[in-house]
C-alpha cells in the first residue's frame, strides 16, 4: 500500500485528502461557498461578470407558490427544473413540452400536473440539497446540445469541466452520457470523463468508471480529436471564476447551446478527481508548477489563459 501511494505521488497524482487539505482548506474561505452552492448565487455573479447562464424563468421559493407555477409557464413549452442547490444532477427534471395530461419529459414520459408539484415540493423540502435544507427551485431555459458530440453522447447533454487555480485553467474534461448514466453527464451514474487537450480543446481518450477506453460504450464511436467548438472561449470564462466568487481551486462547468454557444451551467468549490484518469495526467505537478510561476502571468484572464495552454497544452504534465 505504501509503495503504491509513493508511486501515485512519483506520478504527481493528487490525492482527495491533499486536495482537501492543501488547496480547498487553503484556498476556499468557507464563507464563500455559498456563492457556487447555491445557483442563484452563482447566476448573480455571472450576470455581473457578463459569463452567460441558461436563462432564469421562474424561481420558486415557497411551497405556496407552486400552484402559480402553471400560469406562469402557459407560454413556454420547453424548460429546465433544478434545485439551486442540488449536486451530482439530482432533482434535475428536464421538460420537453406539454400538453393536456401534463409535462413530456426529455426521457419521453408523461408526467401529470400534481407529479409535476409534487416533485416542486419536494425540491424546496431539501430532499436533493447539499445539506438537506429548504431549497428553491430554478426554472430555467433548455439547454440545446451543440451536436459536436452527437455521435459520442447518449441523449442528454454533456458538459465541459474545467479545474481552475489561483485563476489558471488546470485541466479540463468533457462528461459524455450514456445509457448507464441514463443520460446524464454525471461520472459517478456511468457517464464518460474524456480528457481535453489545453492548448487546442482536441479531446483524448476516456475513462468509464475505472476502465480507460477509446470508444463510447453505447455508439461505437471514437473519442478522442474531436474539436471542441469555442474553446478560447470556454478558457477565458472559465479563467475569471476566481475573480468572480474569490475561490482559488474551482471546477466550472460549461455546456455548449447551438445558439447561444458555451454557457456556465455551475461552478463546485470541491470539484472531484476523476479528471486525473480521464487526461491520465496527475494534478499536483500543474498546481505546483502554477504556484511557481511569474508573478506577471497573474494580471489578466488572458495571460492566465495563455501561460496555461503553453504550459499544459502539450500533456506532458
Amino acid at each position: 500500500m505504501l509503495g503504491e501511494f509513493r508511486r501515485l505521488k512519483e506520478l504527481g497524482v493528487l490525492s482527495m485528502n491533499s486536495r482537501n487539505a492543501d488547496f480547498i482548506m487553503e484556498g476556499n474561505p468557507r464563507s464563500l461557498f455559498p456563492l457556487v452552492d447555491d445557483k442563484v448565487e452563482t447566476k448573480a455573479l455571472a450576470e455581473k461578470y457578463q459569463i452567460p447562464t441558461p436563462a432564469l424563468y421562474y424561481l420558486v421559493e415557497h411551497q405556496g407558490s407552486i400552484k402559480e407555477v402553471p400560469q406562469k409557464m402557459a407560454g413556454i413549452s420547453e424548460f429546465a427544473v433544478k434545485p439551486a442547490r442540488g449536486s451530482g444532477g439530482n432533482g434535475i427534471l428536464l421538460i420537453k413540452g406539454q400538453n393536456d395530461k401534463g409535462f413530456l419529459t426529455q426521457s419521453g414520459r408523461t408526467i401529470t400536473r400534481a407529479e409535476f408539484a409534487y416533485h416542486l415540493s419536494t425540491i424546496l423540502a431539501g430532499v436533493y440539497s447539499l445539506e438537506g435544507l429548504e431549497d428553491k427551485a430554478l426554472i430555467e431555459a433548455l439547454i440545446h446540445p451543440d451536436p459536436v458530440f452527437h455521435e459520442v453522447a447518449y441523449q442528454g447533454v454533456p458538459d465541459e469541466r474545467i479545474v481552475v487555480y489561483r485563476g489558471v485553467p488546470v485541466m479540463a474534461m468533457v462528461r459524455l452520457p450514456t445509457r448507464a448514466s441514463d443520460g446524464k453527464a454525471n461520472l459517478h451514474k456511468g457517464a464518460i470523463g474524456v480528457g481535453i487537450q489545453l492548448d487546442n480543446g482536441l479531446t483524448l481518450s476516456g475513462v468509464h468508471h475505472t476502465d480507460l477506453i477509446t470508444r463510447h460504450p453505447d455508439t461505437g464511436h471514437p473519442l478522442n480529436n474531436i474539436q471542441i467548438p469555442y474553446w478560447e472561449k470556454i478558457l477565458l470564462m472559465s479563467a475569471r471564476v476566481t475573480e468572480m466568487t474569490g475561490l482559488n481551486y474551482i471546477g466550472a462547468d460549461f455546456v455548449l447551446d447551438l445558439d447561444l454557444g458555451p454557457v456556465l451551467l455551475e461552478l463546485n468549490a470541491r470539484p472531484g478527481l476523476a479528471i486525473q484518469l480521464a487526461n491520465q495526467s496527475g494534478l499536483r505537478g500543474r498546481l505546483e508548477k502554477i504556484d511557481q510561476a511569474p508573478r506577471e502571468i497573474f494580471q489578466t484572464a488572458e495571460t492566465r489563459v495563455a501561460w496555461a495552454r503553453e504550459a499544459f497544452g502539450k500533456h506532458l504534465c
